[in-house]
Parts: structure tokens; sequence; C-alpha cells
């Protein structure tokens, strides 16, 4: 073999043991972070890494002469340096609050629980006649910021004559945070009952939308918290508890998610220190208290775009080419530790259906036709609430229903002002509990 042919055989096998020396830093790395739950930013599994790459080293040039000593370290210095940006914050480590909206003013409540949360209302517009049950809307999320598609859907409804109230539940939006282990789905819960208290005009008529339909399924099956509630509607849910979240099942007819166009903007993931610290929190690697992360910082980081398909599967096939901004850069707000840390509360606790079985607040179920929800998840609490008095399925619409898209915002609105007011409802009551089995078969 000719000698060049050998030197590049030579170099080659070097270059690919130095970058297996390279990979099994970074993989050794990693494997400390989540054993470590990135103490220090991070910096413990660097520093760890970091010295037993040292003694690598120095044990393979234990025998080489003194200029090639240092060959085995370049390994470790690239590995160090790539791991570095890891540990290294990127954006502001306190909370970043988004800018005060122009169309309406934000008030801060003290509740009762100790969150302070921001509020907004739309008192109703004239000429319409006036509700005399006040209106609270309960966002989704959870722990987001409501969006300005959902501020321009509690105006229509305002315009209809409802006083309409809404607050971003603890850490989501302009709310203050909480502690990592203060959020729970029991805190969320009486956050509702506190703020209906401090509201002080005696019994709400309240919307749950999606996470806030978790919030209000269990506020019902308290009865504490219910006597506070005139009329509620539960629209799209996630699952109430423990045993739902476990459910396995049929979700609503094709979804945007594989069809539209993906999101633009910043993200986050890009960037290798919130790549790794989201990435390894969703797998459940590091706990939403990391010590990679804090809450702030992780809430700074994210943008609408990391939410990747997760939009676009809120909206139904046919729409996948006009799906509609939903939130601007400046007000969307979401905390994926927080978020997380709620969901595993409710994942963890034990069913509330023995409970929800004795509600006797008026209520009603919105499902949409292209759900992206698994479908008993609505239909749990269907099927356990007696007090649910009918429920609506949404044609042409997905999870999220008014949507600003052709006559989804005034059908949505039509549905919720006719059972507020005890009129028949815009369309049939369907699925009634008895059709639950055929609903699940035909419906997927």
């Amino acid at each position: 073999m000719p000698t060049s042919a050998i030197r590049l055989v030579r170099f080659t096998g070097c270059l690919l043991l130095a970058l297996a020396a390279v990979v099994t830093l970074v993989v050794v790395f990693l494997a400390l972070i989540a054993l470590t739950d990135g103490a220090g930013s991070g910096l413990a599994a660097w520093l760890t890494t970091l010295g037993a790459g040292t003694v690598l080293a120095l044990w393979r040039g234990r025998h080489r002469t003194w200029p090639t000593r240092l060959v085995p370290f370049l390994p470790v210095i690239v590995a160090a340096a790539l791991t570095a940006t890891v540990c290294i914050p990127t954006v502001p480590t306190a909370r970043r609050y988004p800018p005060a909206l122009p169309f309406v003013s934000t008030q801060h409540w003290n509740l009762a629980t100790g969150s302070r949360v921001a509020v907004y209302h739309y008192p109703p517009a004239n000429p319409s006649p006036r509700h005399p049950v006040p209106f609270v809307y309960l966002h989704g999320g959870p722990v987001r910021g409501i969006s300005v598609q959902d501020h321009r859907f509690l105006r229509l409804l305002a315009r209809q004559g409802y006083d309409v109230y809404a607050y971003e539940q603890a850490g989501g939006g302009r709310s203050d945070l909480l502690s990592m282990d203060q959020y729970t789905i029991s805190r969320s819960v009486r956050d509702l009952a506190a703020f209906v208290d401090r509201l002080d005009e005696g019994k709400v008529d309240i919307l749950g939308f999606s996470g806030g339909g978790v919030v209000l399924t269990r506020a019902l099956a308290d009865p504490g918290v219910a006597a506070r509630l005139h009329r509620a509607i539960i629209a799209e849910p996630g699952p109430m508890d423990g045993p739902t979240a476990h459910i396995t099942g049929h979700k609503g007819r094709a979804s945007a998610r594989d069809l539209a166009p993906a999101p633009t903007g910043p993200r986050s993931t890009h960037v290798p220190r919130y790549a790794v610290g989201f990435g390894l929190m969703r797998l459940g690697l590091l706990t939403p208290d990391t010590g990679l992360i804090g809450q702030a910082e992780g809430d700074n980081a994210f943008t609408a775009a990391d939410l990747g398909s997760d939009t676009a599967s809120a909206y139904c096939a046919r729409d996948a080419h006009r799906i509609p901004t939903e939130d601007t850069a400046q007000n969307f707000s979401f905390s994926p530790a927080a978020s997380l840390r709620i969901q595993q509360t409710v994942k963890d606790s034990p069913s509330i259906a023995p409970r929800l079985r004795r509600s006797r607040t008026p209520a009603m179920l919105m499902i949409a036709e292209c759900s992206s929800q698994v479908r008993q998840w609505a239909t749990a609490a269907l099927a356990n609430d007696p007090a649910i008095q009918r429920t609506q399925y949404m044609p042409g619409v997905g999870h999220h229903m008014w949507n600003g898209l052709d006559d989804n915002n005034d059908r949505a609105v039509a549905v919720i002002a006719a059972f507020l007011q005890d009129k028949p409802a815009p369309l049939p009551n369907y699925p009634t509990r008895d059709e639950i089995p055929t609903f699940l078969r035909d419906h997927k």
C-alpha cells in the first residue's frame, strides 16, 4: 500500500476515534444532566464531564512524547465547547411579562390563595340586553396566556350583552409565577373559587376550554366550588383525572397536524440549552423544577413556533392552508415546565367520577368534529356528570372552535348563548349518554 494511502487510513482512523471520543463525552454530559437534574445550570454535569475527559486524556497520552500528549485533549476541548452552550442562558433569567394589550386594560388581583393573576374585563356592549349573571372564561394551556384570538371571541360575547371576565391562570401571561411545587390542578381549582369570591357578584356562568375545561370539570366535582357556579360550559376538555388521563382511544376526524406548513418564527429549541432542557423535560428525564433552566427563563425562551404542529392539530384538515395567526409574538406566553407539572398532577390524581356524579350545576358539553383530544376525555365527563343537560357536537371545527374562520365564532356564540339563556339548542343534543358507544365508534 502506498505511503500516502497508509497515512490517509491512519488519519481517518484518528479522526473517527476523536469523533467517537467527542460523542462519548457529550452523551456522558447529557446523562449527568439527567442524573443531577441540571444542578447549577448544568455546571455540575459540565465540570464532571470535563474532569473525566481530562483524566482520560492524561491516561491516553502517558506514553507519548510531549507534543503529541496534547492530541487526546482535542476531543475534550471540542466536547467542552459544545456542552458549555447548554449551560449558558441566552435570554433573561428574570421573568419578562408581555406588554399591555392595546384594546383592554390589565388588572391584577390578589386572590385568597396567594396567587396574583392578570384579569381582563369586557363589559356588555350596547345595544344588546345585558345578561344579569357575570360570565367567566377559563382558557386552555395549562399555564398559558390568553391569545389575541380568544380576546376577540370574548369581545364578541360582550357584544351579545354578557359581562365577560377572564383571568390568566397563575404563571401564565401577565399573572405572577408560583414556586414550581405550587402548580397543581387542585391549586387551579382553588384559584377559580377565589377568583369568583374576589369578583363578589354572586354566582357566575363559566366557560372552560381545553385545560380550562379540566379545571371546570373538577370544580363541578367539588361541592364548595360548584356552589359558586350558575351554569357551566365544558368545551373540548382534557383528561379530568388519572384514570381518564391514561385512556388511549379515539380522536376526532382528521386535523391539520401533518398537513399545515411548518410554523415560522424563532424557536428556542434551535438553541442547544433549550433543546436539551425542554427535550429532557418532555421525556421525563428532567423534573419541571430542574436546576438547568429556571421557570422564568424557560417562559422567556419558549416561543409560539416551539409548539410546532400542536397549533395545526387544533384545526380541521380542510383548514390546513388557512390557519389564522392565533397570537402575536409580544402577547404569546407559555410555561412548559409549569404546564408539565400541572398535567402530571392530573395524571397522578385519583378518580373524581364518584364526586362528579353528585354534581347539580346545569352544564353543557361542547365537542369539535376534528378534535385532536381523545374522545373519551369528553365522554367521561358526559357519562359521570348527571347535570350535563346538552351536548353540542360542533361540525366543521377543530379543537380551537372559535378561530375566526368563516362563521365559526358566531356559531360558537349561538350555542353558548342558547344554553346560558335556557333556550332551545341550535344543534341536536348529541351525543347523549346512551349514544356514547355509538359516537366513539362512528366519529373517529
